[in-house]
């Protein structure tokens, strides 16, 4: 079993929501991605896509836990203050990502985690 997390994503997240990619770039990742993981299927690979979504309430709780914790301090960078201030941007991403990247071979599964 092989376990990995949201980076192999990240165009389609981050890098939209922050400008790190063009238009053209974006775009080329969803002609990637879907064929990419059927080639993974069909090589016998069982892929399952899990996607944990928080609520708003609960990533701000989250944020000022970090901010006011000093053991979890560092886990707080500039990129993740912009990106909470991004938030409603974020959510629309992924609700594309999970719509665009969902495919019969390998849908994505969805589950509230807070």
């Amino acid at each position: 079993m092989v376990l990995f997390d949201r980076s192999g994503y990240n165009r389609a997240g981050v890098e939209r929501v922050m400008g790190f990619c063009s238009d053209d770039d974006y775009e080329a990742f969803f002609r990637s991605v879907p064929e990419f993981e059927r080639m993974l299927v069909r090589s016998g690979i069982q892929l399952i896509k899990y996607g944990f979504s928080i609520t708003d309430d609960e990533q701000h709780f989250r944020f000022l836990s970090r901010i006011h914790d000093p053991l979890k301090q560092w886990k707080l960078s500039p990129m993740d203050l912009e990106s909470r201030a991004r938030w409603e941007k974020y959510t629309e991403a992924k609700e594309l990502m999970l719509e665009r990247a969902h495919i019969p071979e390998a849908p994505w599964w969805t589950c509230p985690s807070g």
